[in-house]
């Protein structure tokens, strides 16, 4: 990316597509250092893609049922990923679970966000899963992609309190409101060249070591 230039920014999803809407919003202020070049959905009914296509962002639909194997579904996805050059793909509520082939090919490259508090409650269901356990606090994590399911390191979080009469439902609405403010936070890190992966695997800000996970304050 040159200085003028933009990053070019994929973005995976499943479904309705809120973090997408965040992103497409930070990407029209002023001085934005990252473009949307595409949006990839593995559902033809994702309403994501109806949120792009409103700011005439390129879509593709990839049906994972069309292929046999999750390998044959995943040298497809790259390949379809590749035809936009990006510097950097964002899952966004996709809701795939990727082959370690596939997440070595943008190793360093690819974003993802979880509503969790990570390593805590990985994988599905977590607002339910934080209230049955009596957890006084709960969130959202950005990570870059590793192997590993929702493993890769940690590098943005933002954090909730559980209220005593908080349902699944509503635990999850307000962590998907931070959600909304630390994913764009975190590609503009990246577009901006603060935030990488290091060879040794592990995230570097500002070109020093990101020991733990920077905490998005209110």
């Amino acid at each position: 990316m040159s200085e003028h230039e933009p990053l070019r920014l994929v973005v995976l999803i499943s479904g309705s597509g809120s973090n997408l809407q965040a992103l497409i919003d930070a990407q029209s202020a002023p001085g934005s250092p990252f473009r949307i070049a595409a949006v990839i959905s593995n559902r033809l009914d994702a309403f994501g893609l109806e949120r792009a296509r409103r700011h005439a962002i390129p879509t593709a639909v990839l049906d994972h049922r069309d292929y046999p194997s999750r390998e044959d579904y995943d040298t497809a996805l790259g390949a379809l990923i590749d035809r936009f050059t990006p510097g950097l793909v964002a899952l966004a509520g996709f809701m795939r679970i990727l082959t370690p082939e596939l997440v070595a090919r943008y190793r360093g490259r690819m974003l993802n966000i979880h509503p969790s508090l990570l390593p805590k409650y990985r994988g599905l269901h977590t607002h339910a899963r934080a209230i049955e356990a009596g957890e006084r606090e709960h969130g959202a994590s950005v990570h870059f992609v590793t192997a590993e399911l929702d493993g890769g390191p940690v590098v943005l979080q933002a954090r909730v309190p559980v209220r005593p009469d908080d349902t699944p439902e509503c635990l999850a609405a307000r962590v998907l409101a931070r959600e909304h403010r630390l994913y764009p936070l975190a590609v503009r890190w990246f577009a901006e060249g603060r935030l990488k992966l290091a060879d040794d695997g592990a995230p570097r800000l500002d070109d020093q070591p990101l020991e733990t996970p920077w905490l998005l304050e209110d």
